[in-house]
């Protein structure tokens, strides 16, 4: 059995490998800046600060080592949000995979995680909204400039990623228990295919589930709607099965007009490693 780390990087490699998965990076399709390899590079990268909370590191200072980890690959922002999600869930891992220890974890995470968190942010070029007017002085992209707001409020990570809810569904998944994380783990473990195959369905289930929260801040509502009605169709008439052919197309349609649906990538990673890590999902 590989230990929780080894599980984590290996579902990072596992979510690009999945293929399709439309208007993200897979084996066949890159984005304009952003390649297939850089998401290969950003995996190992990420390993040692992977390593640090499966051996009981805080969240926030693992996170900011694996952050780190990752941009210096050259891909720069690859998988943030996807380690937002694995890095409790190895930590977790040191005693038990399960929904009320992972709640235990973040709801005990300090300010010192949060001033980690933010201090992330300097390592990357990630795309957030402007904050409302009474949280710009912890807008995330002050990044270290923020901490000393942080600590004056006494803000917790568990607390700043509450106040990203609604609007960001890696939040959401922090503050109700990882809840989408588990059930892509289920799904992964009922789907049939190689892991690959696996990852491309449970990907393509999640896009009909809810508007991702990415393409909603970068495209708005209605062109989230419209992935989510595409996908659930697909999704409904087996098409990966029965027309791959269209779901190719809209994977080819969603990268070239820019529409990256990263949040449901995020959920599929932290899906892929909960399933590894509970052997339902065998390589």
């Amino acid at each position: 059995m590989r230990p929780p780390a080894q599980n984590a990087e290996l579902a990072l490699l596992l979510e690009v490998a999945g293929t399709p998965k439309p208007g993200n990076v897979d084996r066949r399709r890159d984005l304009e800046e952003l390649r297939f390899e850089h998401f290969l590079a950003g995996a190992v990268g990420a390993r040692d600060g992977l390593e640090m909370a499966a051996d009981g590191a805080s969240v926030g200072a693992a996170f900011e080592r694996a952050v780190g980890g990752m941009a210096a690959q050259g891909g720069d922002n690859t998988q943030f949000g996807a380690l937002l999600l694995l890095v409790p869930l190895v930590r977790a891992a040191r005693n038990e995979l399960s929904q009320p220890v992972v709640e235990s974890v973040v709801e005990g995470t300090t300010v010192a995680d949060a001033a980690a968190f933010y201090r992330a942010f300097e390592h990357v070029d990630v795309f957030v909204s402007d904050p409302p007017a009474e949280m710009e002085p912890l807008d995330v992209r002050r990044g270290s400039d923020a901490v000393p707001v942080l600590e004056e409020r006494g803000l917790t990570l568990f607390d700043v990623l509450d106040r990203s809810v609604p609007g960001d569904d890696v939040a959401r998944e922090w503050t109700r228990g990882f809840e989408r994380s588990f059930l892509a783990a289920q799904r992964l473990a009922d789907a049939s295919g190689t892991p690959s195959e696996r990852t491309a369905s449970v990907f393509l289930s999640l896009l009909a589930d809810r508007p991702d929260t990415l393409v909603v801040k970068r495209h708005g509502e209605a062109t989230a709607r419209e992935v989510i009605d595409r996908a659930a169709e697909l999704h409904e008439r087996d098409a990966l099965e029965t027309d791959p052919d269209a779901v190719d197309a809209l994977a080819d349609d969603l990268v070239g007009r820019g529409v990256n649906p990263g949040t449901t990538a995020d959920v599929t990673a932290a899906g892929l490693f909960i399933a590894l890590e509970r052997e339902r999902l065998e390589i």
